[in-house]
């Protein structure tokens, strides 16, 4: 994703008892792309976190290996041990909150959206779905549909043990609760972990040549065990597609918001830096959508660094020629085409505000913006 690079993105996962979430966050740590993962956990059974057990221990702090920290806290504790993970010398770059089986994980999204920590950014809502029970748990606790009315992204879990009718029929049914939501399908919680992590910039891993870490080395195995064992659900790459847009010309603000507002079914991810040209010569913006949440960071251009316009969109089921004719229609045609000084208006709404009241970009924010949730009912 593309914030500021001074704020942490946190990714809420949730999903009822036995659907995978640990499984699945224990996959995340052990393919983690560098990335120092911390995880907040909200629940106070005994939940294994790779090979460490949590049993109770509210307040807790355990130390995962490669940077990552796992935490054990009430709901009521969420907003200090963000802050904590958050700390510069925690050196953290992604944070993910494990909710309880039982938990309203709409709760746990406007805690972070409300939250006045300025150095973390909403990371989506994944919602881990048991293939084979969804039925049963729908039928004992219909509060999953508005679970899955919220989430951003829908992990349907434990394919292997639905037959091919079985699972588009299901496919069909979580389609017509979560619209335009992507549902990615997965087996023992193995999703591509690009969907929800970025490969972590380091220093030390910009050497061209470097002796492989313990991580290196148990990630290799990892993988080698379970697509002996289990088949082809290691073949990731066909969990989601990607597409990627480079423009040399400027992109019209008000072209772009018509985009982002109407983003098509499947589309879950969007990052990059885009240029604005002459309605902000000033800055380049960093945009961050995860699900229907936006975020714009103007932040000033590199010295040197040639204005362009570069994404990444990443989703299940896109059509990527068609999104990548949609963010080239964006772009500037000529000189009989350049935006005005309001054609900006639609980008500052989702500008965090800064101490002073003002936009990152210096101007006064836009009345009429959304609140921190963003719009009623889902962040936006």
């Amino acid at each position: 994703m593309s914030p500021s690079r001074s704020q942490i993105p946190v990714v809420v996962l949730a999903g009822f008892l036995g659907s995978g979430k640990t499984t699945l966050l224990n996959h995340l740590l052990r393919r983690n792309g560098g990335n120092r993962i911390g995880v907040v956990v909200n629940d106070f059974g005994s939940i294994e976190i790779d090979a460490m057990t949590v049993a109770g221990q509210v307040g807790s702090t355990i130390s995962l290996g490669n940077g990552c920290l796992c935490c054990a806290v009430d709901a009521s504790e969420l907003d200090d041990y963000l802050d904590k993970l958050t700390r510069p010398s925690a050196r953290i770059d992604v944070i993910v909150v494990e909710a309880s089986g039982l938990a309203e994980p709409q709760e746990l999204v406007r805690m972070i959206l409300a939250s006045d920590n300025p150095r973390i950014v909403y990371g989506g809502l994944a919602e881990v779905v048991d293939a084979a029970e969804f039925e049963e748990t729908r039928a004992r606790h219909p509060e999953i549909d508005r679970h899955l009315a919220i989430a951003d992204l829908v992990v349907l879990n434990k394919t292997d043990r639905v037959d091919p009718a079985g699972l588009e029929r299901l496919r069909d049914r979580l389609a017509g609760l979560v619209g335009g939501t992507p549902v990615v399908s997965a087996r023992y919680g193995r999703i591509d972990p690009a969907l929800l992590l970025d490969p972590a910039e380091r220093p030390e891993q910009e050497e061209k040549v470097r002796q492989l870490s313990f991580e290196d080395l148990y990630a290799e195995a990892y993988d080698r065990e379970h697509t002996h064992q289990h088949g082809h659900e290691g073949h990731l790459h066909a969990a989601y597609d990607s597409v990627s847009v480079a423009l040399d010309m400027p992109v019209h603000p008000r072209r772009l918001m018509a985009f982002l507002d109407s983003r098509p079914e499947g589309l879950y991810r969007i990052k990059g830096f885009v240029d604005f040209g002459a309605a902000d010569p000033r800055n380049r913006y960093s945009v961050h959508a995860v699900g229907r949440f936006l975020r714009f960071f103007p932040q000033p251009w590199p010295p040197g660094e040639p204005p362009m316009t570069q994404l990444v969109l990443i989703g299940s089921g896109i059509d990527a020629a068609g999104l990548r004719k949609e963010i080239e229609a964006c772009a500037l045609s000529g000189s009989d085409d350049l935006p005005d000084e309001r054609s900006m208006w639609g980008v500052l709404r989702y500008v965090p505000k800064q101490p002073d009241g003002s936009d990152g970009a210096g101007e006064p924010a836009e009345p009429g913006e959304p609140d921190e949730t963003g719009a009623p009912g889902h962040p936006r």
